[in-house]
């Protein structure tokens, strides 16, 4: 299976470590990611103002590209894009609904783009990679296990991005399931987080960190609390988060436990017997090694 492949901008950076991890795992289940051609920043966060149309430009070009994809025979026939970031899903899938449903919003965007872009027909189904692996099935991937993670107790984090709104979420927004299921495939222990869908705090980290730290504070605690020894999660921002800002917890926090935060992708290659090295753990604030050489899983 080819899928038209959108990576934005962090996994390129601080997140390589997430695009590294997800395309060796989507091999291994026999899905190869074909990275759209000259994409652009997705616009991270679409615009809650509805005359706001400029907002739409950069999402709705990365869609076009899919178009293209189609027209050049690099993709046949594939109209989904499949996004691992959830900012980037959040914002590509809000963008791609609103010019579905709002006609002339969608010839606006045309007609100022006409000399330089083809028109988009809102053909492209923009999903999220979890979205995949569930629709081919829970069950494909428990065959592809190696290192079965039952030593491990994993706490999902959801975040805001990959459930609101309803109409874009991935899952129910008040109960979702997906990475609980993702979690029991790969052998783990599924420790719910009653903050599993608490927001992390999201850009106020640039001017506001220790409102951010405390936020993450609360989320990784009651993680803990639960018996968690680490948590996935889905978007780098919430990783940033979760992960390095744990710096600025133990600073208000003396007697705070570290705890890791890996991306559902890494724990997927760790479960696949993949080499460490497509994991990508020195992008990793906390280092999850040590727990993973004690569970005999590295």
């Amino acid at each position: 299976m080819k899928l038209p492949y959108y990576p934005g901008c962090t996994l390129k950076t601080k997140a390589k470590n997430f695009e590294d991890s997800a395309i060796a795992v989507a091999k291994e289940l026999g899905i190869d990611f074909i990275e759209l051609p000259r994409w652009n920043c997705c616009g991270v966060v679409a615009s809650l103002v509805s005359d706001d149309l400029m907002r739409l430009l950069a999402p709705i070009r990365n869609l076009i590209r899919v178009q293209e994809m189609n027209k050049s025979g690099l993709i046949k026939d594939e109209y989904r894009l499949v996004t691992l970031c959830a900012m980037c899903f959040n914002t590509l899938k809000r963008a791609n609904l609103r010019v579905k449903e709002n006609p002339d919003d969608l010839k606006k965007i045309n007609d100022f783009m006409d000399r330089e872009e083809e028109c988009y027909n809102g053909s492209v189904e923009v999903v999220h990679f979890l979205e995949i692996l569930r629709d081919t099935g829970f069950e494909n991937v428990c065959k592809k296990v190696k290192k079965p993670l039952k030593n491990l107790k994993i706490a999902p984090y959801y975040g805001c991005l990959l459930l609101r709104p309803k109409e874009v979420g991935i899952d129910d927004p008040e109960a979702p399931t997906i990475q609980e299921e993702l979690l029991k495939a790969l052998g783990a222990e599924v420790i719910d987080n009653p903050y599993k869908k608490v927001c992390c705090g999201s850009y106020q980290t640039v001017h506001n960190k220790y409102a951010v730290a405390s936020l993450s504070y609360d989320i990784l605690t009651h993680a803990r609390q639960g018996g968690a020894d680490a948590i996935i999660t889905s978007c780098p921002l919430c990783a940033f988060n979760l992960d390095n800002r744990q710096k600025e917890i133990i600073e208000n926090h003396p007697d705070f436990t570290e705890i890791p935060v890996f991306y559902f992708t890494q724990i997927m290659a760790i479960a696949f017997g993949l080499e460490e090295d497509v994991c990508g753990f020195d992008l990793n604030w906390v280092d999850p090694k040590p727990l993973l050489r004690e569970r005999e899983l590295l």
